[in-house]
């Protein structure tokens, strides 16, 4: 048989697998793994040889394929148990491994792979579902697991992942023969079958029977009753309210690195921080090592009620970070050893702040979401828990050494180092075409989260989508001369994001008229995007900027014209050089807080120019004499270096200026011509 993707343990593998993840109810995003076994023919000997196929690490079961599988040899893999060296150095088997693997051998194996190779049968799935790790961490678990499943799943208790677990749950099946799978003590539900049919259909009786008890066994209140003045503010000021902390909250959570963040007001996060048990839920932290890999050892929780004053409740959010930065130095402290890995960093990784919402963080903005779905997660067990028992997770100690695994520390060595723009958020004005369209790929590309904001809400969307999903990019329709418009435009960005770290001022327009023809009309709509526009996206991005204390960038798109003085062109040149000297005052203001303010003067971008294509090409070879199809030649002929500049040009120029290398620049013009000697800057 052969072992290509095609092979129907493999297929039939796949499709059990995206089945089971496509549920959230049955697992969390990239939590859990799935395996088959199966015969195929070793290409060296020809000899039939037994081969395991198991998810990879770092997969997801949803979108899991053929290239994210594991591809071990059983006999090497199992005879690994003949050698076992302990407890104490199980670890060792996780490295030997490699020597199992089946040629390439596929995808790096997980740590849970030997609970799928040691267990008997054909087919393994183990998944952390809500209401399986409900009962997992149920104070009561061994009980409520008798009581709920009978001897057709059995209880195995709490034991870090690795090689030792699989040992036990293989001598769990053996000592069960009528057991379906088990309940993992805090952990989650491991299931087998004889095909890969049978080992979903009990995978998912395990949950649906789980589900069932708690709905029907369960308290109608498990987080208690309703605590006075921490019910959920309404819709518009909610939002609001979580659009003015989100700036400060994330610059807290970014005080050792930069972060990304995420904000949810779903329900289930509203609910549970409007009772009376979850100061008492939240301090007791996660149990699932999915979980609290992601979400940190517990949340941070504003203990105000929503409607206490903004400046009071920045105030204690400062004060109870400072101590939730103590109490995990204190928690490294009491578990680390001479082998610990160094401390990775004391910020929490989720902020719960009743009445308004959930505020999660990451080093990119899927970490930050997928942070945050973890906890609501959480909030799930904890609920299923509290509804038929007591909510218990593992101990901190057994917490920190899987937080703080050598394996897990060589995970993160695994990854890729940060793009130059990793962590920042960029807000684009005029994004929908042109430059704007331009810088916005390219800061993306680069490795930011990018706002597209542009009049034309439909081609901001286009140009979002072109990007890539939410998790990159996302558009805002903003007219940049209404104060309000842009207020609520950067209000979705901080929403979308945490933030804002970089803005880019591209948002024009040009009417090329000589001055007696040109009206008053045109001149305040030019000046209005331009000049106003770019006051007005300044200034309310400066205001986000120094609530989150990180410094920032911001980047004006002016013109050579700010300099040039070109024919026919009085108001364009004017609004372009108003633009230009906002740069310099800007810069002068905003230093303090670290937030650079530079400039970039391009000539005429005709390819590609959302300006150009609007009229002004024609009127500008009008004035030039030359037809406009022959334009950008024309502006090239007339440069030192004889070279048209198209959009990428000019994005290049403000990826330059923000990706740290010019880190003490500030107040500066680049020129983006080809070299227009008439606008050297002197």
């Amino acid at each position: 048989m052969s072992t290509s993707p095609e092979t129907t343990p493999v297929a039939d593998l796949i499709a059990r697998s995206n089945r089971l993840g496509a549920d959230p109810r049955n697992t969390n995003y990239a939590g859990g793994n799935t395996s088959a076994k199966g015969s195929a023919d070793d290409p060296v000997t020809g000899d039939p040889v037994e081969l395991l196929w198991v998810k990879g690490s770092g997969g997801d079961l949803g979108t899991l394929t053929p290239a994210g599988l594991a591809v071990l040899r059983l006999d090497r893999l199992r005879a690994l148990a003949g050698n076992y060296p302990g407890v104490e150095r199980e670890d060792e088997c996780v490295a030997a491994l490699d020597y199992c693997r089946h040629g390439h051998g596929g995808a790096a194996p997980s740590i849970d792979t030997a609970m799928h190779g040691l267990l008997d049968a054909a087919h393994v799935d183990h998944l952390h579902p809500d209401s399986g790790i409900a009962i997992a961490t149920a104070a009561d678990g061994p009980a409520l697991t008798k009581e709920i499943f009978g001897d057709r799943v059995v209880w195995v208790p709490w034991r870090r992942p690795g090689f030792q677990l699989g040992l036990d749950i293989a001598a769990t099946a053996r000592a069960h023969p009528q057991a379906i799978g088990v309940i993992l003590g805090g952990h989650g539900i491991t299931a087998w079958g004889a095909t890969a049919e049978e080992c979903a259909a009990h995978s998912l009786e395990i949950i649906q029977r789980a589900g069932d008890f708690l709905a029907e066994r369960g308290r109608p209140e498990p987080f208690g009753p309703a605590l006075p003045g921490f019910a959920a503010l309404p819709d518009g000021e909610r939002r609001a309210r979580a659009a003015a902390l989100a700036p400060v909250i994330r610059g807290l959570a970014s005080t050792d690195r930069p972060q990304v963040g995420h904000f949810t007001d779903a329900d289930v996060v509203l609910d549970f921080l409007a009772r009376e048990a979850h100061p008492r839920l939240a301090a007791l932290g996660t149990s699932c090592p999915d979980h609290f890999l992601r979400t940190k050892v517990r949340p941070l929780v504003l203990d105000l009620p929503p409607d206490a004053p903004p400046a009071e409740a920045v105030a204690r959010l400062r004060e109870l970070h400072a101590a939730y930065r103590r109490d995990y130095q204190d928690y490294y402290q009491r578990y680390a050893d001479p082998e610990s890995p160094p401390m990775r960093g004391a910020d929490p990784a989720i902020v719960l702040v009743p009445g308004v919402g959930m505020f999660s963080f990451g080093a990119d903005k899927q970490t930050a979401r997928v942070a945050g779905e973890f906890y609501v997660n959480a909030i799930n067990v904890m609920r299923g828990a509290e509804a038929v028992s007591t909510y218990a997770p593992i101990d901190e100690r057994e917490k920190f050494r899987i937080e703080y695994w050598a394996l897990e520390e060589a995970k993160l060595r695994r990854m890729p180092p940060p793009r130059p723009l990793a962590a920042r958020v960029a807000f684009v004005t005029g994004g929908g075409s042109g430059i704007g369209r331009a810088t916005a790929r390219r800061l993306a590309a680069e490795g930011a989260c990018v706002v597209v904001a542009d009049r034309d809400g439909a081609a901001a969307q286009a140009a979002a989508r072109e990007i890539g999903g939410t998790d990159v990019a996302v558009a805002v329709a903003a007219d940049v001369t209404d104060a309000e418009a842009v207020t609520a435009a950067l209000r979705e960005a901080v929403l979308a994001f945490g933030g804002v770290d970089l803005v880019v001022n591209n948002a024009g327009l040009s009417i090329s008229k000589p001055l007696l023809d040109t009206t008053e009309h045109e001149w305040d709509l030019q000046h209005d995007v331009m000049a106003k526009g770019s006051f007005l996206v300044s200034r309310e991005a400066a205001r986000v900027m120094v609530a989150q204390d990180m410094g920032g960038d911001i980047v004006y798109i002016s013109s050579k014209n700010a300099v040039f003085a070109g024919p026919n062109n009085v108001a364009y040149g004017a609004a372009k050089a108003d633009q230009a000297h906002q740069v310099r005052l800007l810069a002068a203001e905003l230093g303090a807080h670290g937030i650079r303010v530079n400039g970039v003067n391009p000539d005429g971008v005709v390819r590609g120019s959302g300006i150009f294509a609007g009229g002004w090409g024609a009127r500008r070879a009008a004035v030039y004499g030359v037809p406009e199809s022959e334009l950008g030649a024309y502006y090239a002929q007339r440069t030192l270096l004889k070279r048209e500049v198209l959009p990428e040009h000019v994005a290049g120029a403000v990826f330059v200026l923000t990706a740290g290398e010019l880190s003490h620049t500030t107040g500066l013009h680049i020129p983006v011509d080809a070299g227009v000697a008439a606008a050297f800057l002197r």
